[in-house]
């Protein structure tokens, strides 16, 4: 059945994993049904965002050609407004808001509360993460005003069910993973390894990669801790750390120099555009998820798609999309013995290799059609 959809949430140009996915998901949805999507004309003040900028780099972005209604701007309330009145005007069946990070109470909740007022379409909320990493009550409280305007929700990992039935007992919620970013790997396709390591100056090393924003929950400062025994018995390993440092970076330095490291690190710091993603994933061995804690992942779907294993710690959707001893290994969080003795295995009888060999397993439960699936059931049942 061809359904009315409007998705509100962040698209290009502006960076980061849930406006890439929130734009493919508007890609897969409008092959069979009739979709606008709303997003932001500002999403943050420059004061309260902590990387350098919140626009994409990329020469060639993941975007689209379509009409997208950039209409909101975080901090003028007309705006929300003016949004919610638009989508009013469309009639829609299905309303899909993404939700990751209190800040958007006030615009959310507002255009939420507008749409239910006035309209007949259901809510949808995908959480990516249902309560913010660096959490507290006000934050919690925000959350559950939000969520309270949705009629149905969708999760990554059986934590973020768990906190979603704790603040809205009885929602109705189903559980998908993140999918492989295939436009991504359709545009960028994989490199040889070889001349990926050459054009990254790593020939000839065992390299292990971290990639994404640093922020303290990913635990970098526990897997830089766990080198040194990697080191010895792998002299040739080689951490990449590709991404852009969000606060503190002298913590990171001072704990490479202490611990005389430097050799075997190598630091890209500053955001990654989409075409330069397959160097970095393709120069590496193994692809390392150290989080103390997290919802749901884009890198390890990012990994998959560029058929890399991961080592991953047992936190959030980790472990439920990463077969251990198959596709990756799973260990448990801030350990870092597990940590180190995890990637020397890996790289003992080039156990990396047979790992990439199951990775397309990995990919096939990742599906965009699976997810696809789930929303239009949402779409189909009554309130």
């Amino acid at each position: 059945m061809r359904h009315s959809i409007v998705i509100l949430g962040p698209a290009y140009p502006y960076r980061g994993g849930i406006a890439q996915y929130t734009t493919l998901l508007y890609r897969e949805l409008k092959k069979n049904h009739e979709v606008s999507f709303f997003s932001f004309s500002r999403q943050y003040p420059s004061f309260l965002y902590p990387g350098s900028t919140d626009k994409d780099p990329s020469s060639s972005p993941l975007g689209e050609s379509d009409v997208i209604h950039y209409t909101i701007d975080s901090m003028n309330p007309i705006t929300w407004l003016a949004t919610a009145r638009s989508i009013i005007r469309i009639h829609p069946e299905l309303v899909i808001i993404p939700w990751w990070v209190a800040f958007w109470t006030p615009q959310i909740f507002t255009i939420a509360s507008l749409i239910r007022l006035r309209t007949k379409a259901k809510i949808l909320f995908i959480c990516h993460n249902v309560v913010e990493h660096e959490s507290s009550m006000v934050t919690r409280f925000c959350t559950k005003l939000v969520l309270k305007k949705g009629h149905f929700f969708m999760v990554h990992s059986g934590e973020d069910e768990r906190n979603l039935y704790a603040i809205i007992p009885g929602a109705r919620v189903t559980r998908h993973h993140l999918p492989v970013n295939t436009l991504l790997t359709q545009r960028y396709p994989a490199l040889n390894k070889d001349e990926a390591k050459n054009r990254v100056s790593l020939s000839g090393k065992k390299v292990m990669l971290f990639f994404g924003f640093v922020r303290q929950y990913k635990g970098l400062d526990c897997l830089l801790r766990s080198l040194p025994a990697v080191i010895a018995k792998i002299p040739d390993a080689q951490l990449l750390i590709v991404g852009e440092f969000w606060k503190d970076k002298a913590q990171y330095d001072d704990i490479i120099y202490q611990l005389n490291i430097n050799q075997n690190v190598t630091i890209i710091d500053r955001y990654i555009s989409d075409e330069e993603i397959p160097l970095y994933f393709c120069a590496a061995d193994v692809v390392v998820a150290p989080y103390r804690t997290a919802t749901g992942s884009a890198v390890v779907p990012v990994a998959y798609g560029y058929g890399r294993p991961v080592v991953v710690t047992a936190v959030g959707s980790l472990p439920e999309i990463v077969e251990h001893g198959k596709t990756g290994l799973v260990i448990p969080p801030d350990n870092e013995k597990a940590l180190a003795d995890a990637l020397v295995t890996v790289f003992t009888d080039s156990l990396y290799e047979k790992l990439a060999g199951n990775v397309a397993t990995g990919k096939t439960r990742l599906s965009w059609d699976a997810m696809v699936e789930a929303i239009e059931r949402f779409a189909d049942e009554p309130h």
